[in-house]
């Protein structure tokens, strides 16, 4: 299988400050060749923070290239092709923002994310960064240089697909649990984690008849919950619901009346940061549905 891995470094938290870029590529399961830019941010603005993350500072990229002017030659080699990166959420965002800024068209490639793979891979570990599973796996890793990033994550890629009898990028949905991620010319679809999940029976979830409040919102209501709450755990509020004399449901459809958001994981729902059941929400709003859409505390203050 044929891949490349990519990784960046950033000048700042801002996303389209890209301060080197890092490609390491495999052929037929080898290594073959890691290639690396320094680049000159827009504005050659440092946060002292980054710099101590990767050493990097603005007198090394003074008199290096900005990013449109390596564009032409960064591009031939990764579009049309398997991508991989640690944490792909941030990498490709790097990626996105950066030609956004300077007006340049996405190219069409796909893509996936070692982080997210990696906890289906090896799982009950006490981190999913890359300097504890290269630690874990026997990898040399000199951090955050994107160069020795991207070829790390390539061996662990390498050593993941090994582990879980990946022969081809059509294994990834049913043995790495893993969506492909894609950008293309206007837009982008992120690498996600392709959960299995069986949803709890709600209908054994009974109220107490004596606690009804007809005056309350949720009174004779549908409610779903999304998400982590971080007051209670999903049982616990469902049979607030229910007491109250609330209808609880898993799915989210036309009868839907409210949709409670906690925690979204952004290695699980991607990107975006909303879950399956946040989108059809939305869409359904969209579309003139009588559903609202609550946080945590709206919740909690109308309990």
């Amino acid at each position: 299988m044929d891949f490349i891995t990519i990784d960046f470094e950033t000048a700042s938290a801002d996303r389209n400050s890209p301060c080197e870029i890092g490609l390491t590529f495999v052929k037929n399961r080898q290594i073959v060749e890691t290639k690396s830019w320094l680049i000159k941010p827009q504005y050659n603005r440092f946060d002292y923070f980054n710099m101590l993350i990767h050493g990097i500072r603005p007198e090394d990229v003074a008199d290096k290239s900005e990013f449109p002017e390596l564009w032409p030659e960064i591009l031939p080699l990764i579009e049309n092709q398997f991508l991989i990166a640690h944490n792909a959420s941030f990498d490709m965002s790097v990626l996105r923002r950066t030609l956004e800024t300077y007006q340049i068209p996405f190219p069409s490639l796909n893509y996936s994310c070692s982080y997210i793979f990696s906890k289906k891979v090896w799982q009950g570990l006490p981190g999913y960064d890359l300097k504890t599973l290269c630690r874990i796996n026997n990898i040399n890793l000199n951090h955050h240089r994107a160069g020795a990033d991207s070829r790390a994550t390539a061996e662990l890629a390498l050593k993941a697909f090994d582990v879980a009898e990946v022969l081809t990028v059509d294994d990834f949905p049913e043995k790495l649990k893993t969506t492909i991620g894609q950008l293309y010319t206007g837009g982008y679809r992120p690498s996600e984690s392709k959960r299995i999940y069986k949803p709890k029976d709600v209908s054994k979830i009974i109220g107490d008849p004596s606690k009804h409040k007809p005056n309350s919102i949720f009174y004779g209501r549908n409610v779903i919950f999304t998400g982590a709450l971080s007051s209670m755990v999903r049982s616990e509020a469902q049979q607030l619901i229910a007491d109250i004399g609330g209808i609880i449901s898993n799915s989210v459809t036309k009868d839907t009346d409210f949709l409670i958001i906690g925690h979204q994981d952004y290695r699980v729902v991607g990107e975006d940061g909303m879950s399956n059941k946040q989108e059809k929400a939305v869409n359904l709003i969209a579309n003139g549905a009588e559903l609202e859409i609550l946080s945590e505390n709206d919740f909690l203050r109308n309990i």
